[in-house]
């Protein structure tokens, strides 16, 4: 053999291993690019690299990206406020709204179906079918003006002073709400389920009770002594379920359904038992009355109901907001409910940020119990203080899309339904259940975006109409 080629083959192979490193490097490059652009069959993605699959995906992408400025003319290019007009309608507050508006349709035929007028008329309405659909509109419009006058405002006063209150006891009915909501809410960023908002309630409303009756200190202190309690109390209690899912992996609806019961059936033995909660020389379980330097103090009055509670929810949801959309924490947040396996081999501690969700979270519907012993009724505590307000927030915080300000939204929703469903069932004699049938359906329009864009035709996110599969002839297949 020459020794000039013996000395060149090494140089050669090293030459020849650089070209194949290259070409694989273009190759895989272009099944990237044909991976964006269609998707490709599964022989390409499991064929070796450089081979006859692979190199059509290869030319595929290259034709693709050739012909795309031929194809795309300015006739066939979507119109910009077409895009635009797409983007509103597919965002979350037109869903939102239209999941309220279907809701309370539905509600209406309900109103109307049950409703004695109507159906009597329904008995002629061949004959006289303006009567039927009279009493259909005056069940209806009567059921929700009752509801709205109940609610928002009611013009059978004569004064506004006195017309308004019904405004705020819609306000005071969505404190606890919202509060409860944002803990919820929270917790759905970050990928938790927070169903023990019943049990972070309770043991809130408990501690910021206990310290509310039986510590005399003056109302500058106290007040505020008394609502940290809650809050610490609630943290506790929602930062042990992070704590167990984070070293055991116990799943946290197991967990907080457990707690749920635990705080209820440990309040109510503390509220039965003297020099506990119990008030002294009373058989009933009820606390004393908290003392008036840590009551929640009313903020128009003797008149309304509304109480300071309202404003340091309102602060509290400013605050969520920044957390989640304006801290590093908050990032972190988002990153563990997205993906909590790309957060961690970005660096984050998934464990420790989901014990700090839930104590945050904790804390945040413990201030609803807060809300509801030092505010709403400060006459003493009772076992059944959270008022379902706990799994209402479940609710709240689907509708307002667990973004804080749609919670506090969706609250103030949800308090008007509360206020104005007993003046509805007072002047027009609708069952208040009605109200909840109504909240149960605005729920599951939230949960299903789909179908609200198929009632209201309105196309998906990516412009494209979802059409159902053809058929396969099996004859046509097996040949």
């Amino acid at each position: 053999m020459n020794p000039e080629n013996e000395a060149e083959q090494p140089a050669t192979r090293a030459e020849r291993r650089r070209q194949e490193a290259e070409h694989a490097h273009e190759i895989e490059e272009a099944v990237v690019a044909a991976l964006e652009t269609e998707p490709v069959p599964s022989e390409a993605v499991s064929a070796p690299v450089g081979g006859a699959p692979v190199a059509a995906a290869a030319a595929t992408a290259t034709a693709t990206k050739t012909a795309a400025p031929a194809e795309a003319t300015p006739g066939e290019e979507e119109p910009a406020s077409n895009r635009v007009l797409r983007e509103i309608m597919n965002g979350p507050v037109v869903l939102s709204f239209l999941a309220v508006l279907i809701a309370f349709i539905i509600g209406g035929i309900m109103i109307a179906l049950t409703n004695d007028e109507v159906q009597e008329t329904a008995g002629y309405f061949f004959a006289q079918p303006g009567d039927f659909f009279g009493a259909v509109w005056t069940a209806v419009s009567g059921a929700y003006g009752s509801l709205f006058q109940g609610a928002v405002y009611n013009f059978g006063k004569d004064d506004f002073a006195t017309g308004i209150r019904p405004l705020t006891d819609t306000l005071t009915y969505a404190t606890p709400l919202i509060a409860a909501g944002l803990g919820v809410g929270l917790a759905f960023r970050v990928g938790l389920f927070n169903i023990g908002g019943r049990g972070q309630m309770l043991v809130a409303a408990a501690a910021a009770g206990w310290v509310g009756f039986s510590f005399p200190m003056p109302m500058w202190i106290h007040l505020p002594v008394a609502i940290l309690a809650g809050l610490a109390a609630g943290a506790i209690w929602g930062g042990i379920v992070g704590f167990l899912k984070a070293r055991t992996g116990a799943h946290e609806v197991i967990l907080t359904i457990m707690l749920n019961y635990i705080a209820f059936y440990l309040i109510s033995f503390m509220l039965r038992t003297p020099g506990l909660l119990q008030a002294p020389g009373s058989v009933n379980p009820k606390s004393p009355a908290i003392l008036e330097s840590a009551v929640l103090p009313l903020i128009l009055g003797p008149n309304y109901k509304l109480h300071l509670g309202f404003i340091i929810v309102a602060v509290a949801t400013a605050g969520v907001w920044w957390l989640l959309n304006r801290s590093s924490t908050g990032f972190r947040f988002r990153a563990v409910g997205t993906n909590p396996n790309a957060a961690l081999v970005a660096g984050v501690n998934v464990k420790n940020t989901y014990v700090w969700a839930m104590a945050l979270a904790g804390g945040l519907v413990g201030l609803a119990g807060v809300m509801q012993i030092l505010g709403t009724t400060p006459d003493g505590m009772t076992s059944g203080i959270d008022a379902g307000i706990g799994f209402d927030a479940i609710t709240v915080a689907l509708l307002g899309r667990s973004r804080p300000w749609g919670i506090f939204a969706a609250g103030i929703l949800f308090g008007a339904f509360k206020a104005g469903g007993f003046a509805m069932q007072a002047s027009e004699g609708v069952s208040v259940d009605i109200v909840g049938v109504v909240q149960s359906l605005i729920v599951l329009f939230i949960a299903a975006p789909p179908l609200i864009r198929a009632i209201f035709f309105i196309p998906a996110p990516d412009g494209k109409l979802t059409r159902r599969p053809l058929r396969r002839n099996s004859k046509a297949v097996s040949a």
